[in-house]
């Protein structure tokens, strides 16, 4: 790709001069001389930077090595629980429950994951600063210390590990419930973040964007990992959503896109709407949207999550085509 020189900037588009400077651009010999001149670093910079790169390729490839058994988890966002104010069970959870057991009876390995049982701190926004500046594993919250929270401790951690995830949320005011949000948001770094090129100081702005053109210099269509590392790749996804009135088909539309987007892949009649009524008391609902007919549908949404499992074990998981030099 076309860079100027004078300006550091880096083009996708087959420009001639630069268009802030005018300046002639180039097509550069990636070379370490190369390289430690136009992003201004040092060699031992460049050192960790080729080090994450190399770390991150190798962490492509074992996303190609699968476990004898597939695992299934359901993540859930509903704060009902009967035990609280609400004095009922959430019934998206309810759904994705009796998903899961209809995946259990098939030798799946399944976990649930309620959403409210997690400590999960909102997303500092790290990214819309520069893509690296947002890491794997995140280090707004590093895992394993004293600032660490349970998206960093613990739900990376079951996402990687998982085949099958089954979402399941209720239509609060039209969207996405609160929890199910900042779970989303908090998967930013999940979605093609890297290490932090300063592990003592992860937040270093300046080196930061020089990583990210490091990265977007480097980054190999034909070599997984060798930029950007999306790990939802490859792994099959169920849509559960219970409301009273309208707002389910907003949010299924929101789930696809976020998590499609993020790599995972949906099968035929991979979503279901338990809807009551407005003609109704909220009080009757729970009887209708956990009905028997919309027990067969989850039941039916978990077999065609396997059936896809099963199937994209059978291609390379980093056969899944993206652009990874660009976040």
């Amino acid at each position: 790709m076309p860079v100027c020189q004078k300006d550091k900037k880096i083009f996708y588009l087959d420009e001639k001069l630069c268009p802030y400077c005018g300046e002639k651009l180039i097509e550069p010999s990636l070379t370490d001389n190369f390289l430690k001149s136009f992003l201004e670093i040092d060699d031992k910079i460049l050192k960790r930077f080729k080090d994450i790169r190399a770390k991150t390729i190798i962490e492509a490839k074992k996303l190609n090595q699968h476990p004898k058994f597939i695992k299934a988890i359901g993540i859930t966002g509903s704060m009902r629980f009967i035990n609280d104010k609400a004095k009922e069970n959430s019934s998206s959870e309810f759904l994705v429950s009796k998903a899961l057991a209809e995946l259990k009876t098939l030798g799946v390995k399944t976990e649930l994951l309620p959403l409210r049982k997690f400590n999960i701190q909102p997303c500092r926004a790290c990214y819309s600063t520069t893509n690296t500046q947002c890491h794997f594993y995140c280090s707004c919250y590093p895992k394993g210390t004293k600032a660490g929270d349970d998206m960093s401790n613990i739900l990376y951690d079951k996402v990687l590990g998982a085949d099958i995830i089954l979402f399941g949320t209720p239509v609060n005011n039209f969207k996405i419930s609160t929890l199910m949000a900042a779970f989303i948001d908090r998967c930013i770094s999940l979605d093609g973040s890297l290490a932090p090129a300063d592990p003592k100081n992860p937040k270093n702005r300046e080196l930061n964007i020089k990583h990210t053109k490091f990265v977007e210099l480097m980054a190999e269509p034909k070599i997984p990992g060798s930029g950007y590392l999306k790990r939802f790749i490859g792994k099959a996804a169920g849509i559960f959503v219970t409301g009273h009135e309208e707002g389910a088909s907003m949010l299924i539309s929101q789930l696809f896109m976020t998590f499609n987007n993020y790599g995972m892949a949906f099968p035929s009649w991979s979503h279901m709407y338990a809807m009551s009524s407005v003609l109704l008391d909220t009080a009757e609902d729970k009887p209708i949207v956990t009905s028997p007919a919309y027990i067969e549908e989850a039941k039916q949404i978990a077999r065609n999550t396997l059936t896809l499992a099963k199937l994209l074990r059978k291609e390379k998981t980093t056969a899944w085509l993206y652009d990874n030099s660009a976040d």
